[in-house]
């Protein structure tokens, strides 16, 4: 059922319910909505024959198809970030202990992050797009991932950190789009949307 959490209309629908992707979008000044839909996202379990690109563009689609069923004649974006390091996928930590596991795994290491996007026209014409951004780990103390996971809420986040909540205590350098990190890729994206006159 989707879920509907803006009153007046406008002429794009963000399908995602990620505080963090409503604040990347709205820098852009377009006005949106948010229409969010409740899917089964794949993962690397439901889907082990996708790779982390063709997972996030995947499950955006997934996201933007699902809220433009329901809102015909509307723009609708998806978007899905995935993080992998050496093509293994760290999804969204069910516990503290594998948040730890997966920081674990990115101390000292250079991983890759992909959003992948999804912009479907009111004719049902969809626009599938994806970044991916290179992010490299600090060497990280025992001590200093017991802080870290202290100090954020990593649970609702892939790879089990976040570049903007004290992203210099772990991240030693980003190769690419930040905002590309945190869960849209703003940069592509300002393109995608003034090549359809939406911006």
């Amino acid at each position: 059922m989707a879920k509907n959490t803006s009153v007046s209309q406008s002429p794009l629908i963000l399908a995602s319910a990620s505080p963090r992707r409503r604040e990347l979008l709205g820098q852009l000044g377009i006005a949106f909505e948010v229409i969010t839909a409740d899917i089964d996202e794949h993962d690397a379990q439901s889907a082990p024959h996708l790779t982390p690109v063709e997972l996030a563009r995947d499950n955006a689609l997934r996201k933007a198809q699902a809220v433009a069923d329901l809102n015909p004649a509307r723009w609708v974006l998806g978007a899905d970030t995935v993080v992998a390091r050496d093509g293994h996928l760290l999804g969204k930590p069910s516990s503290l202990d594998e948040a730890g596991k997966f920081l674990r795994l990115l101390s000292g290491h250079v991983h890759e992050v992909t959003t992948g996007c999804v912009l479907i026209a009111p004719d049902s014409a969809a626009e599938v797009f994806h970044e991916i951004s290179r992010v490299t780990f600090r060497v990280l103390s025992g001590d200093t991932i017991k802080r870290y996971l202290a100090a954020v809420n990593v649970l609702d986040k892939a790879g089990a950190y976040a570049l903007q909540e004290h992203g210099d205590w772990i991240i030693e350098g980003v190769d690419g789009s930040r905002a590309n990190v945190i869960g849209l890729p703003v940069e592509l994206l300002e393109k995608v949307l003034l090549r359809h006159g939406l911006l």
